[in-house]
């Protein structure tokens, strides 16, 4: 994991055109914003902070009111609704190398410009929408992941099981994944998320790389990383 970062500024929207694809650039312990990675030796850093309301919330989520919003209502609550996951899906993607927080503020744009996230409306968008969303200055105006959220709605019409039950196929035993009491104890990628990545490519989704499933497992409860004291730990 690494602490949240604040690149959201509408006044400097992301506007990369290019349409390289590959795993989510970090190589540390991930949270909903694993840009930054502080040398943790260096580094000491706090896993769970008490906020002005006395609950005690993993660290990542104690300031920014979006993120503890976010921490408290949906990250690692079981997710199974196929709209909600192909959304966190795509949202995952478009969040690689950047942080969490700058999805997050900019996701009731997102939804407005992919139609709720409808699998089948999305399926149907052509390069005269692409280069629409372009334009649109309060998204992620990346032409590859914008063709990517549009290929990942036709790969999941495509498959022959509901990307539900695809995507749930891999998510670990409970008992085998023990509460994190630290960063150190958070890994960036597991055999489960690369095997997941793995699957998922072979159907033709994109931006699906092993760092980026395991940060959707964790924000759709396929695992639970909530550090060990904070008051969503179960």
């Amino acid at each position: 994991m690494s602490a949240p970062i604040d690149d959201s500024s509408p006044a400097s929207p992301e506007t990369t055109t290019g349409s390289l694809e590959g795993p989510a650039t970090t190589t540390t312990a991930t949270s909903p914003d694993s840009t930054d990675a502080p040398d943790a030796a260096a580094t000491p850093r706090a896993s769970v902070i008490v906020g002005d309301d006395g609950l005690a919330r993993c660290s990542w989520a104690a300031t920014d009111p979006e993120y503890r919003r976010y921490h408290d209502e949906e990250w690692g609550r079981e997710q199974h609704d196929p709209r909600a996951l192909y959304e966190k899906l795509c949202l995952e993607g478009f969040q690689a190398g950047l942080s969490w927080i700058t999805i997050l503020r900019r996701r009731p744009a997102f939804r407005e410009d992919f139609y709720g996230f409808d699998v089948e409306r999305v399926a149907a968008m052509t390069e005269a929408d692409v280069e629409r969303l372009l334009q649109d200055a309060r998204i992620i105006r990346h032409r590859g992941k914008i063709e990517a959220t549009i290929a990942n709605a036709r790969a999941t019409l495509a498959l022959d099981r509901p990307l539900e039950e695809l995507m749930w196929s891999f998510a670990p035993p409970a008992a085998t994944t023990p509460r994190p009491r630290g960063w150190g104890d958070v890994p960036a990628v597991t055999v489960e998320s690369t095997a997941l990545s793995k699957e998922l490519r072979r159907n033709g989704f994109r931006f699906v790389g092993p760092t980026t499933m395991y940060a959707l497992m964790q924000s759709t409860g396929m695992v639970d990383d909530h550090f060990e004291g904070c008051f969503r730990a179960e």
